[in-house]
This record gives C-alpha cells, sequence and structure tokens, in this order.
C-alpha cells in the first residue's frame, strides 16, 4: 500500500491540507486521535468509513514528510 493511492490534497477542502480519500477528514486529525491515545479500534469505531489501511497511510505520509524534513543551522 502506498500513501499516495489513500492522501489526496485538494485546494478547496480543508484549506488544502491532505485528506484521506478525498473526505474532509485530514491526516493532521488521524494523526491527533492517535498521539492522544486512541487506537485503531477505537478511531475505526468513530469514524467508520475509514479502514486500518487509511491509518496507516497517514502514518506514512507523516513518516515521509518527517524524513524530508531539512534542517537549517
Amino acid at each position: 500500500m502506498k500513501y499516495q493511492d489513500i492522501i489526496t490534497i485538494e485546494a478547496g477542502k480543508r484549506s488544502g491540507k491532505p485528506c484521506i480519500r478525498g473526505m474532509r477528514i485530514t491526516v493532521y486529525d488521524v494523526l491527533s486521535y492517535l498521539a492522544s491515545g486512541m487506537t485503531y479500534e477505537e478511531i475505526l469505531e468513530d469514524f467508520p468509513y475509514l479502514t486500518q489501511e487509511d491509518i496507516l497511510a497517514c502514518l506514512g505520509y507523516a513518516a515521509d514528510r518527517e524524513r524530508q524534513t531539512l534542517i537549517i543551522h
């Protein structure tokens, strides 16, 4: 699974933030839920239109963004 197949960016949706499959839930939303301690199961229960692949795509997107981060001194 490639996150590029799941994460979408549209200028008119959620101010151009990366979203899941064109829906209005953002990568940031999902990462925030995980960071607050929610489990995959809790997220999927609260948002039944999401899949485990969607959550993994968010993690993959974040990991790729972190890998690309440059440190300027």
